[in-house]
């Protein structure tokens, strides 16, 4: 988007995204001061968010800070909104050890995928993870909980709150709606007690330091900020087996299949594995295949000799409509390059 080419015609949103940023900065004050009540538990809670509309690859953190947990030996348990399935508005459990039980249109894609990579763990859903976590503590009495997607749900009182943001973002959209892409101003930085800066790979140092500046504005001082990028490991099929190392997709013509927050990073992912993308069929965030759309591409990959290609979100749903052997999704794991032992550090304080 051209800002300068269209900046006189903002002037009329200006006090839109003010009273959008004021609404949100109030009801984190009426939490501060104790007028809106938070609930407290007898666990620690640590909150994954972040503040943009669009994803910052909480998931794949979510997946990292369990593991870390994992190797302690603490019992995990996952708060997670379960959007866009059936249980979103009321609530369920996963449970690790029963994984392909559970069905990703009752759960929804990124409560399979969590639970399905840690061990000693539940994923609970519904929007309404407050009561979810009294409910079923008592069944799960689990040593951590994870808030995510937590930084805007004040209900719950948390030991530590993580902020995730991605360096592609351009800067100019670190602002409320309809101005900018933010669910919030950034003051509510005040709340945080770190950062993680992600996809920091993909962009130049001085947009970095040019981001770290801008939000280190608001938060406290000298909180740790961490930077990472998203690696692949490993090219699996439909039956979450690997089948080949991810360099070895290396020269191979792909298609790529995902219904994603960012699927731009997505393919620019399957770029640097060196794949040559013949195609992209990009679908709506958490979208549900149809046995159609999923027959069809892997007719085209079929005819032309493609790899059919797509996440770890969208597998654990177009194995429901597929089980062709054509389908392979890339696993991805994080790689920090910067502040990590911090952030294992800050962990560890709260979680005893």
């Amino acid at each position: 988007m051209n800002y300068k080419s269209i900046r006189p015609f903002l002037k009329i949103l200006y006090p839109i995204s003010y009273l959008w940023e004021a609404i949100y900065r109030l009801r984190r004050f009426f939490y501060d001061v104790g007028y809106f009540s938070q609930n407290t538990f007898k666990v620690p809670i640590i909150s994954i968010g972040n503040l943009s509309l669009g994803g910052t690859g909480k998931t794949p953190f979510t997946l990292w800070v369990g593991k870390y947990l994992n190797g302690k030996n603490k019992r995990v348990m996952v708060l997670s909104r379960g959007y866009r399935g059936n249980l979103e508005k009321s609530s369920g459990i996963i449970k690790s050890d029963n994984i392909l039980s559970y069905n990703p249109y009752e759960y929804g894609d990124e409560a399979l995928v969590i639970c399905r990579n840690l061990k000693r763990s539940t994923v609970v859903v519904g929007k309404n993870r407050s009561e979810n976590l009294k409910y079923y503590f008592d069944e799960i009495t689990p040593d951590v909980v994870l808030l995510d997607d937590g930084h805007q749900h004040l209900k719950i009182n948390r030991d530590l709150n993580i902020v995730l943001f991605d360096a592609t973002l351009d800067i100019e959209q670190y602002k409320a709606p309809p101005l900018g892409y933010l669910r919030e101003g950034l003051t509510a930085l005040k709340d945080a007690d770190a950062i993680i800066i992600g996809r920091a790979d993909l962009v130049d140092q001085s947009k970095l330091s040019k981001l770290e500046g801008l939000l280190r504005k608001h938060c406290l001082v000298d909180i740790p900020f961490a930077k990472m990028r998203y690696i692949p490991s490993s090219i699996n099929n439909i039956s979450y087996k690997k089948v080949m190392d991810s360099e070895d997709i290396r020269g191979k013509k792909v298609i790529v299949v995902t219904g994603i927050a960012s699927p731009d990073s997505f393919s620019k992912l399957i770029e640097n594995m060196g794949a040559e993308i013949v195609s992209e069929y990009f679908y709506p965030d958490h979208h549900f295949y149809t046995s159609n759309e999923i027959s069809d591409l892997v007719k085209l990959a079929q005819r032309e000799n493609l790899y059919l290609l797509t996440t770890e979100k969208d597998i654990v749903k177009i194995r429901k409509v597929s089980q062709s052997e054509k389908i392979f999704y890339v696993h991805i794991e994080l790689d920090f390059l910067e502040g990590e032992n911090e952030l294992m550090s800050l962990i560890d304080s709260v979680t005893y």
